[in-house]
């Protein structure tokens, strides 16, 4: 699993400030959801995946399968919007279903919006590591160090009890263990596994919060660190970057319109 979440290059994103680059996917979010035409929509979802395959440094094939996962978030947004949204010109319609054009076309700005959204959220996640991140909010933008370093201790033990996960259900294997199916298998479920998980988190996070207070760690004064993090050359041309991705998108969505529509809200009407 940390193999496949490995990048097998740094792309010159990688080394942007990540709080820069936070920023910056914050505005891009905010834009993002104020749009209202699909074609822009559409644009915006193309251009982002693009700087995917570009620059996240992660092999063409892992990224395409991410990308394919976009069907699914493409589906969820769109599909209830699309069977149970309001409108004047009905095209379908069997019981509680309700397929009209106004709510087609709205399902599918959400669609391609979910997807922009994803592949915003993507290109920051698979560009910054999250060591990085919080570090760069404490030297940058005065982040409390007691918050950030709490942050980084939680992402850390996310990933040790997914190991505990692997491990005991390996062990459960091992010894023959079988569990229903029903509530009665649900519950054998949650007794093998929540359970203990639960109570060994618990654990390990008191005993980090015990270390933290034995060293004093109150999060004021001054503070050094190991990884600097600076503003560079990589930030202008990142924010530069994201201003044409997204310039480009809406001149094609002027230029070469797929649906025509400028705002769905008001598609339809009159």
């Amino acid at each position: 699993m940390n193999r496949f979440l490995t990048p097998s290059r740094h792309t010159w994103l990688h080394r942007a400030n990540p709080s820069l680059k936070l920023a910056v996917l914050i505005m891009l979010f905010i834009v993002t959801i104020q749009t209202r035409s699909i074609d822009f929509a559409v644009y915006q979802a193309a251009v982002y995946i693009a700087l995917l395959f570009l620059l996240s440094g992660y092999p063409a094939w892992k990224v395409a399968l991410l990308v394919l996962s976009f069907s699914l978030v493409f589906v969820s947004s769109s599909l209830t919007m699309i069977l149970f949204g309001k409108g004047d010109h009905v095209w379908w319609q069997w019981g509680l279903f309700r397929v009209s054009e106004e709510s087609f076309y709205r399902g599918l700005h959400l669609g391609f919006r979910a997807i922009a959204f994803a592949a915003e959220g993507l290109l920051f996640v698979m560009t910054t590591p999250s060591v990085k991140l919080f570090y760069s909010l404490m030297q940058n933008f005065r982040l409390p160090p007691k918050f950030a370093y709490s942050f980084m201790a939680s992402i850390r033990l996310l990933s040790i009890v997914w190991e505990e996960f692997l491990i005991r259900r390996q062990a459960l294997r091992i010894r023959g263990v079988r569990t229903g199916r029903g509530p009665s298998g649900l519950l054998e479920h949650v007794r093998l596994y929540a359970v203990p998980l639960l109570s060994q988190s618990i654990r390990r996070a008191h005993r980090v919060a015990v270390a933290m207070e034995a060293k004093q760690f109150s999060g004021s004064g001054r503070r050094t660190y190991y990884y600097p993090s600076a503003f560079s050359r990589y930030d202008g041309l990142a924010v530069l970057m994201f201003v044409i991705a997204l310039a480009a998108a809406y001149y094609a969505a002027a230029a070469l319109p797929w649906f025509g529509i400028e705002d769905v809200r008001y598609h339809g009407q009159g």
